[in-house]
């Protein structure tokens, strides 16, 4: 076992070999790597979205996120079809990523609803043919918060040369780590495999449905802050199992978030406000040793407030993080059992 090797691992599959592991000095081993694992992420991401926000704006920091967190996942996850159409189609998902957010944002709602429909189903379904691997979560992150900071003129040109960076980037890497596979697969056959009675095509088609209804609601609506609801949305949806735990996951979301915000509350009264800025990099250090989804929410809680707290005050930004969650997680609730009703059960996997 190389101290490299550790370094690549997820957090679980660490805290599993620590408790298999009898050995003291492997356990020392396992946790320096878990926590030296944590703490290069944290400052990569830092210089990675501070370097590219200076040179592109702070406007487009949520697309420096963006193409961070796509930047992890391609390194590990491939597309499941050759290299040639990945790259492909990883240049259509940037795309869609830069252009569908601001267009559904001025759209009639109607439209808008149909542009976030297609659009995240279309990256859904270039992305996600190993839904395990957590690609549904990760692109739906990326996809709702940049439909939480449109960005038109100046700004967007910007974005747009910020996002041929990013995709030069993580195409660099997709391809390195996975031109050698599924040479003889195409993109074009995975797109005649596609049915309704499949049941990853039926989770893509849900979620796809789910998110762009709980955006367009929000932009209907003017919801402060309504990307929150659409990440507690796009949470609960992304179970991909065929039993989702959607009731489990309803009720883990809505304590980590009532946790994380007064955790917050307390951090956030305590610190130096000189200091203040540190609560974001730390609870990003923290989310390094989570592996339960309600640990995670409520430590996602840090960052998100900490941003927020500059634009509305802590309070402000606490009970709109709050409210924007029961908002999301009931609709992604009540939005699973009527899709299951109207739509699930008369397209049941085979």
């Amino acid at each position: 076992m190389k101290f490299y090797d550790i370094l690549q691992w997820d957090p679980q599959v660490t805290k599993n070999m620590i408790k298999k592991s009898s050995d003291r000095n492997e356990k020392f081993k396992l946790r320096s790597g878990m926590i030296l694992r944590s703490l290069l992420i944290v400052l990569f991401a830092v210089v990675f979205i501070a370097s590219l926000s200076s040179i592109f704006g702070n406007e487009n920091s949520p697309m420096a996120v963006a193409i961070f967190c796509i930047l992890l996942g391609v390194r590990f996850v491939d597309f499941g079809y050759c290299v040639k159409d990945a790259l492909l189609n990883l240049t259509l998902v940037f795309l869609l990523l830069l252009i569908s957010p601001t267009l559904a944002y001025k759209a009639f709602p109607p439209i808008g609803l149909l542009i976030h429909f297609l659009s995240f189903f279309v990256i859904l379904y270039i992305t996600c043919d190993k839904p395990e691997m957590g690609n549904g979560g990760l692109f739906s992150f990326a996809y709702i918060y940049l439909s939480g900071n449109p960005v038109y003129g100046t700004v967007f040109f910007k974005r747009f040369l910020l996002m041929l960076v990013g995709l030069a980037i993580c195409g660099t890497i997709f391809y390195a780590k996975h031109k050698d596979k599924f040479k003889d697969i195409r993109f074009k056959d995975k797109v005649k495999e596609f049915s309704l009675y499949n049941h990853k095509h039926q989770w893509m088609t849900r979620m796809s449905l789910g998110v762009a209804l709980i955006l367009t609601l929000g932009t209907f609506l003017k919801i402060e802050r309504f990307m929150w609801a659409g990440f507690a949305c796009g949470s609960l949806l992304s179970d991909h199992s065929e039993n989702p735990k959607i009731k489990e996951r309803f009720a883990h979301r809505f304590i980590g978030v009532i946790v994380g915000s007064a955790l917050f509350y307390v951090i956030y009264s305590l610190v130096p406000k000189n200091l203040s800025f540190l609560i974001g990099p730390v609870g990003g250090f923290c989310l390094g040793f989570c592996t339960d989804y309600k640990y995670k929410t409520a430590v996602n809680c840090m960052g998100a407030l900490m941003l927020a707290a500059g634009t509305y005050g802590a309070n402000t930004a606490i009970l709109l993080r709050i409210g924007d969650t029961i908002i999301g997680i009931i609709f992604a609730m009540a939005f699973y059992y009527c899709y299951d009703y109207f739509i699930g059960k008369k397209y049941k996997a085979k």
